[in-house]
């Protein structure tokens, strides 16, 4: 996809992955150890992963309960104790993650030409300490707990989308999520995306985005 030329109202960011250093696999290995045979140990964090995917496509709820369901599911699945403190640990720690190391230096020049927005699959008050790691003002925040619904669902985008008063080709949306982000932005016909490739999810050029490999990529496809 071509950018350059285009000045979009907003830019608007996931946050976990793209952002923010989504640092789930690190927190959840000490918890882990001792429990899941360490050969097995990936195994299961693919299977957690795939637990929080389910779940946000079911009935609203806030993400620390939405978490403490899909732990609880992976260790049934596992046949492992649930522990309560386990989940503790997990939702303690989401707040404290930083940017990844080539976020700061591209997101200020960003910052310095356009209003940014983050649309997040996150509570208000976990999300707050690490936007505040992110060193930008941003115009606005969005939450899945002010939507009441999760990306990939359509209502987390439509909610952005009417609380800023703007049409879907006036966006450029970016992320590091394809299933998340930019495959229900294509349905939605946000036609301006880019794919911060991080290795999440395998390239899908179907979906019409430009890509990077991260973050400092970013400026240069709008000519900055």
């Amino acid at each position: 996809m071509e950018l350059l030329g285009f000045k979009p109202k907003y830019i608007t960011f996931d946050c976990y992955g793209t952002l923010t250093n989504f640092r789930m696999n690190d927190t959840v290995r000490p918890l882990i150890e001792g429990v899941v045979p360490p050969e097995r140990t990936e195994e299961f964090l693919k299977d957690f992963r795939a637990y929080r995917i389910d779940e946000v496509l079911g009935e609203f709820k806030l993400y620390p309960v939405l978490l403490r369901d899909a732990w609880q599911r992976v260790c049934n699945r596992w046949r492992i104790q649930f522990r309560p403190s386990d989940v503790d640990a997990i939702v303690a720690d989401l707040g404290t993650w930083g940017p990844h190391p080539d976020v700061p230096e591209p997101l200020a020049k960003l910052a310095a030409h356009y209003p940014l927005v983050i649309l997040s699959n996150a509570v208000d008050d976990i999300l707050a300490g690490n936007v505040a790691k992110l060193g930008v003002d941003f115009h606005r925040v969005f939450t899945a707990e002010q939507a009441r619904a999760y990306k990939p669902r359509f209502q987390a985008f439509e909610y952005m989308l009417d609380q800023l008063d703007v049409a879907r080709d006036q966006i450029l949306h970016v992320s590091s999520h394809v299933w998340y982000d930019l495959i229900p932005a294509h349905e939605l016909r946000i036609k301006h995306k880019v794919y911060v490739n991080r290795g999440y999810d395998p390239s899908t050029p179907f979906y019409e985005y430009a890509e990077t490999s991260d973050l400092t990529g970013v400026p240069g496809l709008l000519g900055l």
